[in-house]
């Protein structure tokens, strides 16, 4: 029965898209970067981690030696604050008080190698971010392993815990994505619009 109502949704839902973000989704300790510099950078600390969007990277990653770094600083500078185009691909300055500017995608005079940070469809960051003060900002989650940075993103897995809860109420359930206590068309009207892209930041469907 479940499987046939995964089935129709995966039907219903092909074509939607959307985006929000969530760091380290499953609580692995996928939320670091490493600078040779300064140790390990924490993309979640304290809850007041990165935020990534289909545009933009906001919010702030922590490091015990130089303080916050802000993702997304205010500025009418267009190179200023971290851009996503859409398909993961991370460009543009952050700014940190101790270290000053960052850039998410560094270029080397004669080198055809592309260093700039990204992330995959699964999630998965690799690159690397370079600023004067600060040297190198390695994002290559694998290399990092087990640590590394993950962004959350809806997938089948949600889709199956979302479909085990539908058209339960009285409850405010994972699924009961507009909190009205019933799990019904409504809420997967807003889980069409984030599949497949990055989940919001309370998301409880992992």
């Amino acid at each position: 029965m479940r499987t046939g109502l995964i089935i129709l949704m995966l039907v219903m839902l092909a074509g939607a898209s959307a985006w929000a973000t969530n760091i380290d989704p499953y609580d692995e300790e996928e939320q670091y970067v490493w600078s040779e510099n300064v140790g390990w950078i924490d993309a979640k600390a304290n809850g007041d981690g990165m935020e990534v969007t289909s545009g933009k990277v906001m919010g702030y990653l922590w490091s015990s030696s130089v303080g916050w770094i802000n993702l997304y600083p205010r500025s009418s500078d267009p190179a200023v604050g971290v851009k996503n185009d859409g398909q993961g691909n991370l460009s543009g300055l952050a700014w940190g008080e101790n270290v000053g500017w960052i850039n998410f995608d560094p270029k080397v005079p004669n080198s055809k190698v592309d260093y700039g940070v990204k992330i995959d469809a699964d999630g998965y960051f690799s690159g690397w971010a370079w600023g004067e003060n600060i040297g190198w900002i390695n994002f290559n989650s694998a290399s990092l392993a087990p640590y590394g940075a993950r962004v959350c993103i809806v997938k089948l897995e949600d889709l199956e815990r979302f479909a085990s809860q539908w058209l339960r109420s009285g409850y405010i359930y994972a699924a009961d994505l507009n909190r009205d206590y019933q799990v019904d068309f409504a809420d997967f009207a807003l889980f069409a619009k984030l599949w497949l892209d990055y989940c919001p930041c309370d998301w409880g469907l992992k």
